[in-house]
């Protein structure tokens, strides 16, 4: 997949495109990127993405602005699997919030990316002060040699699958909800830096995961699955907050406990996958207190595992 920051002021080749944050690239995402793959198949055009890197709303309210559910190299990473060709990260700044709406169709759309063929949700607003719509669009396309393709919200069991709804999953801890709108598990990536050292003291040593951003979309102790490391993902249980019992206002750290793994992982690029929530953090009045509770997470992961490997074995049984 060919990535370019920006686009130039007149695309060398015509595209397939679509526009849009993608953040978590859900199953909603992926609908449309499958309807994206079709149609440049269709018209022999290679399937493009232009995205945005801060997202608008971190610009215009960095405070107020919704928690990511990837990285910008997570975020690129899956659309790669999607089949995406090419993808255009436009800076989302002061003066590109101030095109309007009309020279967004023009000169970024039609003459900047080259687009002969446009797919957006049937919500797509654009511009200066949000005021580009699907409509606007459509108007502009037969003028400007391109057409327009708009696609109503993909919804799931009477469920709108949207970012927001991950979200709001991801922090009620119901990671089989979440998992469901992705099409995968929730999974964060990071290389694994040098911590306090403080797991290996206690007896349980961890990989200190280095995450992007500060504000993840969940908290907790789970059941995760580590991929990187070794060619089989492995097993563990994963913290992910402040770690009140050591330090107040911390920030959040995410640190893996790799079940029966001697392996030092220091500097790896791992992905941890979320499958099971067991708790909320919790402050303990002393290290022996937090220890005894590490020992438990440890025993739980493992019953987890267990069943987990139990139910694959059931179902692998079953005979057609």
């Amino acid at each position: 997949m060919r990535v370019t920051r920006g686009f130039p002021a007149a695309a060398a080749a015509p595209v397939a495109l679509t526009v849009g944050n993608f953040d978590g690239v859900h199953l909603g995402h992926q609908a449309m990127l499958a309807e994206l793959k079709r149609a440049a198949g269709r018209l022999g055009l290679p399937a493009c993405v232009l995205t945005f890197e801060p997202h608008p709303r971190e610009f215009f309210a960095p405070d107020k602005a919704p928690v990511r559910l990837t990285t910008l190299r997570e975020k690129l990473e899956l659309l790669a699997q999607c089949g995406v060709d090419r993808v255009h990260i436009c800076r989302f700044n002061y003066r590109f919030a101030q095109i309007a709406a009309e020279d967004f169709i023009g000169e970024v759309v039609a003459r900047g990316l080259g687009a002969r063929w446009v797919l957006v949700g049937d919500d797509f607003r654009f511009g200066a002060r949000r005021a580009g719509d699907v409509v606007m669009l459509m108007q502009a396309a037969p003028r400007l040699g391109f057409e327009v393709t708009a696609l109503a919200s993909f919804a799931m069991e009477g469920e709108r699958v949207s970012s927001t709804a991950v979200r709001n999953a991801l922090v009620d801890g119901d990671l089989h909800r979440a998992g469901r709108l992705l099409g995968r598990a929730y999974s964060i990536s990071g290389r694994v830096t040098r911590g306090d050292g403080l797991g290996r003291k206690l007896g349980f040593p961890t990989a200190n995961v280095q995450m992007k951003h500060n504000r993840p979309p969940l908290t907790g102790i789970f059941a995760v699955r580590l991929h990187g490391a070794a060619r089989e993902p492995l097993p563990g249980v994963a913290s992910l907050g402040v770690r009140p019992t050591m330090k107040q206002g911390g920030a959040p750290v995410l640190e893996v406990h790799v079940l029966d793994f001697g392996s030092d992982l220091y500097r790896c690029h791992v992905r941890v996958e979320f499958l099971h929530k067991f708790r909320d953090e919790e402050k303990y009045a002393d290290l022996a207190t937090l220890t005894k509770q590490i020992a438990l997470d440890v025993e739980n992961t493992k019953v987890f595992f267990s069943r987990q490997g139990a139910r694959a074995a059931r179902n692998a049984s079953v005979k057609f």
